[in-house]
């Protein structure tokens, strides 16, 4: 990603899957992220023994701009490549935006 202003690459760690089609179209179900994420939710570190019930902290739901989405740390590529590639094949085969981005620790404690 490059910043036009600073003529600067950016590097970031995590993109997003947002649930709208390249055509704008809102991605049905609606808790379409929250089964995602839990599919993954065994990808984590030390999963211990209430880790089922915690989502991974390389996959998890977000809400951005009333849009559910889903931010993926590209950590989870070295961690578990499988995964990885299912989730990216996952917004790919149902035509989802991807958004090569990061969140600000800030925003992601307000929402």
């Amino acid at each position: 990603m490059v910043d036009s202003k600073l003529k600067v690459k950016v590097h970031t760690n995590e993109f997003f899957i947002l649930g709208l089609t390249s055509n704008g179209r809102q991605f049905r179900p609606s808790d379409w992220s929250e089964r995602l994420c839990g599919a993954m939710s065994s990808f984590r570190p030390n999963n211990g023994r209430h880790g089922h019930l915690r989502y991974s902290p390389f996959v998890r739901p977000i809400l951005l701009n009333g849009v559910r989405s889903v931010v993926v740390d590209h950590a989870l590529r070295d961690i578990e490549p499988l995964a990885y590639h299912f989730v990216v094949n996952f917004a790919k085969d149902n035509d989802l935006q991807i958004v090569d981005a990061c969140l600000l620790p800030d925003a992601e404690n307000k929402g």
